[in-house]
């Protein structure tokens, strides 16, 4: 029997460039060859797979949307196929990805000077150096915006206090992009470097989900940071905003990643699966579970790729990534807790793939905005009525 070998039931590719198939198709073949084979050892043991840094800096990828200094300036559309393909192999390398390219990288190139950009973004698209972005702290998830962290001035330097947790990539990042609230009480974002004196990351333990890509706590006592290394056009929270209403629609195509590769993995289980004399895919239970899998995943490529088609022409607004944020989040939860069903007993060995997709979902579903919180977003822009402040916007 004929495996089919596509979930592209609604011929999406037609929509796309040659140059977003090829970017997606280069992500494809290093995943299947590279990432798959190795990631289920690095996520059992919780251990980051070093040893993929070099062949994902091969790919030239990291940067996503950045123009220049090395990046590819790939297109929204582009960037968002990178970020599903990524985590349709692990959810995990999709977050490194999305920390480093994304929040770390669109930071420095949307707020810091040229000298900045210059001086941290082409070895940082090299992957030579690593980047973090510390904006959650232990009491303020979704309020972020109430951060404790402080920046005073102290001659030709600021010296920050105060605690981060959640940070991907802290553990490891050669900078780190610590937001702080100054004298004046604005946020600003610092980048402190490795090894800088008061500067402590320590990697969480215990995790449930995303085990193959390290979260760390940072304590900050004292860190003294270059005046030069304050993003020179980062002087409000609404700033801080932009970076993360930008990055947020690739959350929405990781989801997808991580649904399609469930589906996939759960589509060829039954085809080859034999109970009862024949595949269980001939068993109509199965044949809707996998119909509505389909539906629902079709549903979300042509949601992600109208949103990053929107973004690339500048009209892409905060609640429309927040609405696909949501909306594949919740979508890809359902697809892969199906998918773990329809493999039955090897749902949950870690050889078979889904169990790791089932457990990693459960991060994205609720990192960079909760379900509640983007539905409260979409809920502020339809109505007009502040749900989180109590005021009109």
């Amino acid at each position: 029997m004929t495996e089919p070998s596509t979930t592209d039931f609604y011929a999406l590719e037609d929509l796309l460039t040659p140059e977003e198939i090829d970017v997606r198709d280069r992500v494809r073949a290093w995943c299947d060859t590279e990432v798959l084979p190795r990631i289920n050892d690095y996520w059992e043991r919780a251990e980051f797979p070093f040893e993929l840094v070099p062949g994902f800096a091969k790919l030239g990828i990291a940067g996503g949307t950045v123009q220049g200094y090395g990046s590819p300036g790939m297109s929204a559309v582009a960037a968002g196929l990178v970020a599903a393909e990524l985590a349709r192999a692990d959810g995990s390398v999709g977050t490194f990805n999305g920390v480093h390219s994304f929040l770390a990288m669109q930071s420095i190139a949307l707020l810091g000077s040229e000298e900045q950009r210059e001086r941290w973004l082409p070895p940082m698209a090299r992957m030579e150096e690593i980047g973090a972005f510390g904006l959650t702290e232990p009491g303020h998830g979704s309020d972020a915006v109430a951060l404790e962290t402080r920046a005073r001035r102290d001659g030709d330097s600021y010296v920050l206090d105060g605690a981060k947790k959640w940070i991907g990539n802290g553990s490891i990042a050669d900078h780190v992009i610590v937001w702080a609230r100054g004298e004046d009480g604005a946020v600003g974002g610092y980048v402190v470097e490795k090894g800088t004196p008061g500067f402590t990351a320590t990697v969480m333990t215990g995790k449930t989900a995303l085990r193959a890509v390290w979260q760390a706590e940072l304590t900050l006592e004292g860190v003294r940071v270059p005046a030069e290394n304050r993003l020179e056009n980062c002087h409000s929270f609404k700033d801080v905003s932009t970076i993360l209403d930008r990055t947020r629609y690739t959350v929405a195509w990781r989801a997808l990643g991580l649904a399609t590769g469930s589906y996939e993995l759960a589509l060829q289980h039954t085809l080859r699966r034999e109970q009862f004399g024949q595949p269980i895919a001939g068993y109509q239970l199965v044949q809707e579970k996998l119909a509505t899998m389909l539906a629902d995943i079709t549903g979300m490529q042509l949601m992600c790729w109208r949103l990053s088609s929107l973004a690339d022409a500048g009209r892409m607004t905060p609640a429309m990534a927040s609405l696909a944020k949501r909306h594949c989040a919740a979508t890809a939860r359902r697809i892969v807790a199906d998918a773990r069903d329809l493999l039955g007993g090897d749902g949950i060995l870690l050889e078979h793939h889904v169990a790791r997709h089932h457990a990693d979902i459960e991060a994205i579903y609720t990192f960079e905005g909760t379900d509640h919180v983007q539905a409260l977003i979409v809920g502020r822009e339809i109505t007009g009525l502040s749900a989180i402040s109590g005021r009109r916007r």
